[in-house]
């Protein structure tokens, strides 16, 4: 029993020996890559809540108003459809400095983790709507029809029908969304929101310190990663 605390110590000794060897750039500056972490988490988490809820919202709309849709409104649909189609073509970093008197408006300052999150939200919902829409139909129109013929209002048939029933493609659409959402945080830094990416290419690239990039690297796998199992156990859960 008295040589137990002696033999953790010791080898919480050794182990911090070992990453002290292989990554001393990193272990020298925990506290940044602590921060970096926190910043790409905190960027992904409310920009992703907001795109899922507005570009769920722009794929139903597209859906249902589309050409036969159960809510038909053409002008509608082709004013969304080519407003989405711009806001898609347009580079992300471009995005960050056409919308910096947005952001100011809307967040109150053009910098930090606040200040990505307005560029953020409208690089990734068009691209999540179009997943929403594409997911959506995929719904048998014979479910449709038979929701209609018993009387079903059009939004209890989104909720019931096309919602319900597109649960695990949504969720797949959101899987990849929020990975290419991982890819933007990158480069964030652009208005000094930091984030793994902003860590790696500041901290690392510009000083040879490379150690520091392959950390960034397996944070940034270790996190997709997460999202991935997460994406595929809805998708299994729902699937029927």
């Amino acid at each position: 029993s008295t040589l137990y605390p002696k033999t953790c110590a010791w080898r919480c000794f050794k182990v911090l020996d070992f990453l002290n060897k292989i990554i001393p750039n990193v272990m020298r500056s925990t506290d940044r890559l602590l921060d970096s972490i926190l910043a790409t988490l905190q960027m992904t988490l409310w920009s992703g809540v907001v795109m899922f809820v507005c570009g769920l919202f722009l794929g139903v709309v597209l859906t249902v108003t589309r050409e036969g849709g159960i809510m038909q409104r053409k002008a509608l649909y082709q004013v969304l459809d080519k407003l989405i189609n711009v806001c898609r073509s347009i580079p992300f970093v471009i995005f960050i400095a056409i919308l910096l008197p947005v952001t100011k408006a809307i967040m109150g300052t053009k910098i930090g983790v606040r200040g990505v999150i307005v560029p953020l939200v409208a690089a990734s919902v068009p691209f999540f709507a179009r997943q929403v829409e594409s997911a959506l139909a995929h719904v048998e129109h014979g479910l449709i029809e038979a929701a209609e013929s018993m009387g079903k209002s059009p939004v209890n048939i989104i909720f019931t029908v096309y919602l319900y029933e597109s649960i695990p493609a949504i969720a797949r659409g959101t899987t990849i969304t929020l990975i290419n959402l991982i890819g933007l945080t990158a480069m964030a830094g652009y208005v000094g929101a930091g984030g793994l990416g902003d860590y790696a290419i500041t901290w690392g690239y510009n000083y040879g310190h490379y150690d520091i990039i392959w950390v960034s690297v397996l944070f940034v796998i270790l996190i997709v990663s997460v999202i991935q199992l997460a994406g595929n156990f809805v998708a299994k859960r729902f699937s029927h």
